[in-house]
């Protein structure tokens, strides 16, 4: 027992200085992987946001029958499993399923589909809490002050800037992190969709665990440059003129109150 537990720690330092070898040192295949992986969980994240931005402000703000149900839909979607993900895209994507014509199957194109969709409900579902969080004096103050629907929008959406941001970090982790769905739509293909996280569990199964533990470092470290870009603009994203306006007229009206 003792060797054993002293050779999985030898692994996890040697893994560690492989993990900044690897770095510094420019390894074309690792950075051939890891520019994948940015290439298409920050595509997917995009692509996500433009959807499930929208969509989750236009859930929050607007009042219509099936709300509850649109909304209990959206959360259940939220942990939607990737392996599910995965295979019904395999089915919808193969030589023989109806969307086969598209040719996509085996490509980073069918892996940024299959993170999209994990992403576009987690998005939502984030974006809907943050707006429908916001105080509803803030809406009410905007309407008696004659702000039109637009502006009125623009004023809510400005108040959960943060929450809206957050989807999209949330939304970069699930997609960086994901591992079933890409593997089974991208193949895992040496320089065409061996992402990072496909890449650690091959090294893993080969009992290659020095590699898999350096691998799995370098994909820390980039999801966290990534969050902490995010969280820089969460922190000093700045209001609009309009907005900086708006909200002191506000702020002298409930001074005058």
């Amino acid at each position: 027992m003792g060797n054993e537990r002293l050779a999985g720690w030898d692994d996890i330092i040697f893994g560690i200085v492989k993990a900044f070898q690897l770095i510094f040192s420019g390894n074309p295949e690792v950075l051939e992987i890891t520019f994948l992986s940015i290439r298409v969980s920050g595509l997917a994240t995009i692509l996500g946001s433009f959807i499930g931005i929208p969509l989750g402000a236009t859930i929050a703000l607007k009042k219509f029958p099936g709300k509850s149900l649109i909304i209990s839909i959206i959360n259940t979607l939220m942990g939607l499993p990737p392996v599910v993900v995965g295979l019904a895209l395999y089915l919808l994507l193969s030589s023989s399923g109806p969307m086969g014509f598209l040719h996509i199957l085996y490509t980073p194109e069918a892996m940024i589909l299959a993170q999209l969709i994990m992403v576009v409900p987690i998005i939502t579902g984030v974006t809907l809490s943050a707006v429908s969080s916001i105080d509803v004096k803030v809406r009410e103050t905007a309407i008696s002050l004659g702000a039109n629907g637009l502006w009125e929008t623009r004023i809510i959406l400005n108040e959960a800037r943060l929450g809206i941001v957050t989807s999209m970090v949330v939304g970069f982790g699930t997609a960086i992190s994901e591992v079933g769905a890409i593997m089974i739509v991208g193949g895992n293909l040496l320089g065409y969709t061996r992402a990072l996280t496909t890449a650690i569990v091959l090294q893993t199964s080969q009992g290659a665990f020095a590699e898999a533990i350096a691998l799995g470092i370098i994909l820390l470290i980039l999801a966290f440059i990534v969050n902490l870009f995010l969280t820089l603009l969460q922190i000093h994203s700045k209001r609009g003129v309009y907005v900086s306006s708006f909200f002191g007229g506000i702020s002298g009206t409930f001074k005058r109150r």
